[in-house]
């Protein structure tokens, strides 16, 4: 069974998107932190214990999507199943999915923190989804 969620583990889009979401995420961090020159051990290393919990997660789920069979396709409307173009939606796709969303937030803050170009629309809803849920953007970012 070991072998099984291994094999599924290593070739499940979903998590190839994950692992690269929080590459990308890890990267623009440490730009971040250099920009600002604010390299903070302490956030760093919740922001590891963070993504290992998260990949750990999604290994767990894949060993319970294993035992399981659970299929949650029924949960996510029908535009972006076929969007997605997927037949079944397991625990561990399903948390990869918010997991991707999670770190997509997040790449975009690190984006726009380090000074790429991010579109304003997008940069508003970031500043105002950041504000709301947690205070990590400060409020002069609209002028850099």
């Amino acid at each position: 069974m070991m072998e099984k969620i291994l094999f599924l583990l290593s070739s499940n889009s979903f998590i190839r998107i994950l692992l690269i979401a929080v590459t990308l995420d890890t990267i623009l961090g440490v730009l971040r932190a250099i920009k600002e020159h604010k390299f903070n051990s302490c956030v760093g290393i919740d922001g590891a214990i963070r993504k290992a919990a998260m990949l750990f997660s999604v290994c767990l789920l894949m060993a319970t999507d294993v035992i399981m069979h659970i299929n949650m396709i029924g949960m996510v409307p029908e535009k972006y199943i076929q969007i997605i173009g997927i037949q079944k939606l397991g625990i561990c796709e399903f948390f990869c999915l918010l997991f991707i969303l999670y770190e997509a937030v997040s790449i975009l803050k690190n984006m726009t923190l380090c000074g790429l170009p991010v579109p304003a629309r997008i940069k508003k809803w970031i500043q105002k989804f950041l504000e709301d849920m947690t205070e990590e953007l400060p409020e002069d970012t609209e002028s850099k």
